[in-house]
């Protein structure tokens, strides 16, 4: 009976052990953001597994919320990727031979909305088998920024900061000092560990070279800062050239308000003498012609006299000029300004030895250009006046 009995339980065993199992166990992953991810999923068949061979990998996310997803499945043969968006393209089986035993895959260029965990199933009927793997995504420390909050001066606080841009919890921190003997101050060493470094009446031992760095579980990065504790400052003498410096500008500001004040009023002058209409100087052909049109209705009365008539006309006048007014150098004419009401016409005779025809004295070529009359109107004018 117990021999009977034992028989039972090796046979037990023996189909237990033959059916179609996963070798991987459990696990849990860690990996840095950008990195690949190797999920392995090995199993082994045994004789009485004669269905086709379906592998099945799923994804269920962190968020609760949402249904497990399918991201990858062989069947028939046949590989089919593409069932779930967020990692079509990134999710590949690692082994070309899925028969061989091998349903484990990589996920590549990892991202925050990977993390989640995953299902291996692999099923070849009668055998059924799977395994879950936990991948966890963190992001490596970067973008380190170390730098000085405050005054650098001696005697005053300030704090000396160690701020990563990105990197995913816990991180550590670890400040060193590359210069001046490498020594760090005692009152320092609570704050070694920390991201920030508080300062206290800083002195001029404190100079030199600092680096922090900061490490998590997927990576590390670190960065560097110079530290020079100078002499206070002299306040008075910055304030003082910052006042010179605005009261500068202020004058060259109100020079160059002046200057294109002063250029427009100029440009409006000009135009208003442009278009102003000056009243002491009259225009030469309006004056001319009105002349012209006096001499035009008389002209026929001056032809009609003789020489014998006209002998008595201004001749007397002219003899009264002096003698010494004949011997002056000629000078250049000089049109007086005319007035708005009547129109003045001055004739410089031109005294000769001889005389015209007419007894009058002849006038000169200037004259006659000047006024633009012949020489007959400007006789008939001085008959008039006289």
């Amino acid at each position: 009976m117990a021999l009977l009995l034992r028989l039972v339980l090796l046979c037990g065993v023996a189909d237990f052990t033959s059916s179609l199992s996963i070798t991987t166990p459990d696990q849990m992953i860690e990996k840095a953001k950008g990195e690949t991810a190797y999920l392995p999923c090995k199993f082994t068949l045994s004789p009485e597994d004669q269905g086709p061979l379906d592998i099945e990998w799923l994804l269920s996310p962190a968020d609760n919320q949402k249904v497990d997803q399918v991201i990858i499945l062989y069947s028939g043969d046949k590989i089919y990727d593409d069932y779930y968006q967020d990692l079509k393209g990134r999710v590949h089986f690692t082994s070309s031979d899925l028969k061989s035993g091998d349903a484990s895959i990589n996920v590549t260029n990892l991202r925050l909305s990977d993390i989640g965990t995953y299902q291996c199933k692999v099923k070849k009927a009668p055998g059924v088998g799977n395994k879950k793997i936990q991948l966890t995504v963190l992001v490596k420390p970067s973008g380190i920024r170390c730098y000085v909050d405050g005054s650098e001066e001696i005697g005053n606080d300030f704090k000396l900061k160690c701020e990563p841009k990105e990197g995913s919890l816990p991180l550590q921190y670890e400040w060193q000092k590359l210069s001046n003997s490498q020594k760090l101050p005692t009152l320092w060493l609570p704050d070694m560990k920390s991201p920030v470094i508080s300062v206290k009446n800083a002195s001029t031992e404190y100079s030199g070279t600092y680096s922090c760095t900061v490490t998590n579980r997927v990576g590390s990065d670190q960065c560097q800062l110079r530290l020079n504790v100078v002499p206070p400052s002299n306040r008075a003498g910055t304030i003082a050239g910052a006042v010179v410096g605005i009261l500068l500008a202020l004058v060259l500001i109100g020079l160059i308000v002046f200057c294109c004040r002063k250029k427009r009023r100029e440009e409006k002058y000009e135009k208003e003498v442009h278009h102003d209409i000056r009243e002491d100087v009259p225009p030469p052909k309006s004056r001319a012609s009105t002349a012209r049109s006096y001499i035009g209705s008389n002209h026929s009365s001056l032809g009609s006299m003789s020489p014998s008539n006209m002998e008595g006309y201004a001749k007397t006048q002219y003899n009264q000029v002096p003698s010494e007014d004949f011997e002056r150098p000629p000078q250049s004419p000089t049109l007086a300004p005319a007035k708005p009401s009547s129109t003045i016409l001055l004739v410089q005779p031109d005294f000769s030895r001889s005389k015209g025809s007419l007894g009058f004295p002849r006038l000169s070529p200037l004259l006659k250009q000047m006024s633009g009359l012949s020489e007959v109107e400007h006789l008939y004018i001085q008959m008039i006046n006289t």
